[in-house]
């Protein structure tokens, strides 16, 4: 959700097929290979669930409709084309209307290991598991709702909440904690990061907290915070979480555990 990238969707065919080429298909090999040992013993057991039904090739990238056909039998979602970057409205407007944005593009080599715009192995592999799960989807659904509503101002508040949870998100379980974020869960950087590095603050969830959180995209997260389960989330959003927003602006912001960001000079 940004303007600037160097980056573009491969668009579809009249028969809805995208043409990748063997490279990018390579790519994604690589990207799922790897990322799949590391995620064991780490991703929680909704994810695997989820992952296991969505059942992804490992030799090509998936078409947009294979992984919607699972979706929609699960949770009514399916996986909407979008081009590399849209606007918080339309962003907002396809989660309310239980569609999932991805851009149909991969990243290449020079950027295997961290990419900043979300591609498709981000979106799929990421994000798609965990709409198969009801609570998560009901919640992601909310928050579409709740964002095409919202001002300029409280967008910015809810990005937060979206940040913290879908991408950055982390959870409890029988056997410690688990990532369910789908920024981690598709970084080979961040998964280890999020739950083994030491000096990394994981508080328990609690939605004011987060909404006064400031974050950095480009950088490894210096905080996480924890649900004790999905059903949490799928409460969260059955609540008034617009006077959770009010409130959060009324306390302010906590101060940001991360330098600022370098500007570039100007030559």
């Amino acid at each position: 959700m940004g303007t600037g990238t160097k980056y573009k969707a491969r668009p579809m065919d009249e028969d809805g097929f995208i043409h990748y080429t063997d490279e990018e298909h390579q790519v994604w090999h690589e990207l799922i290979t790897r990322q799949e040992k590391l995620i064991k013993g780490r991703a929680c057991p909704e994810y695997f669930e989820g992952l296991d039904k969505i059942n992804l090739p490992k030799d090509r990238i998936p078409q947009l409709e294979e992984v919607s056909s699972v979706l929609r039998k699960e949770t009514g979602w399916e996986v909407a084309w979008v081009p590399a970057l849209i606007n918080f409205d339309k962003f907002f407007a396809l989660l309310a209307d239980k569609k999932f944005p991805c851009a149909t593009f991969i990243r290449t080599r020079e950027e295997m290991d961290y990419l900043q715009e979300p591609d498709v192995f981000h979106e799929i592999f990421g994000h798609c598991a965990m709409l198969t799960n009801p609570y998560f989807a009901e919640f992601t659904s909310a928050y579409g709702k709740l964002g095409y509503a919202a001002s300029k101002e409280d967008r910015v508040f809810l990005a937060r909440l979206y940040w913290f949870t879908v991408e950055f998100g982390l959870i409890n379980t029988a056997e410690g904690q688990r990532i369910y974020g789908g920024g981690i869960l598709s970084s080979i950087g961040e998964t280890p990061h999020s739950l083994e590095n030491p000096d990394v603050i994981r508080k328990p969830f609690d939605p004011i907290d987060i909404l006064r959180t400031p974050y950095r995209i480009d950088i490894m997260q210096p905080q996480y915070f924890v649900i004790d389960d999905f059903k949490q989330l799928f409460d969260l959003a059955k609540s008034d979480v617009m006077s959770m927003v009010k409130e959060a602006k009324r306390l302010g912001l906590h101060k940001p555990l991360y330098p600022p960001k370098e500007e570039k000079m100007a030559s």
